[in-house]
């Protein structure tokens, strides 16, 4: 009969017949971290978009607010339409 121990001892953590599997709280907050990181790249997109149109419906809502107008009002709705093209520029230059 053989022997039971034959002199070599038996070490722990050496089964290698499946592999770790990740954490899935980690797996969840990694995923998470993920999902907003690309929201915040759309709200930020969307935002420089907004810029624009807030900027542009004011010069319009302005020149609309005006039935009659006079040469004065006429040269700084013109100033106020040219500063809003200038830093629509600025925003949107990359």
């Amino acid at each position: 009969m053989a022997k039971e121990n034959p002199g070599f001892e038996i070490v722990g953590g050496t089964e290698t017949d499946r592999p770790a599997q990740p954490d899935p709280n980690a797996v969840a907050i990694a995923m998470i971290t993920l999902g907003i990181k690309t929201l915040s790249a759309r709200a930020l997109t969307a935002a420089t978009d907004l810029f624009t149109l807030i900027t542009v419906g004011g010069a319009f809502y302005l020149w609309f607010l005006t039935p009659i107008p006079t040469d004065r009002q006429i040269i700084s709705l013109s100033i106020y339409a040219l500063f809003t093209l200038a830093a629509n520029y600025i925003v949107r230059r990359k």
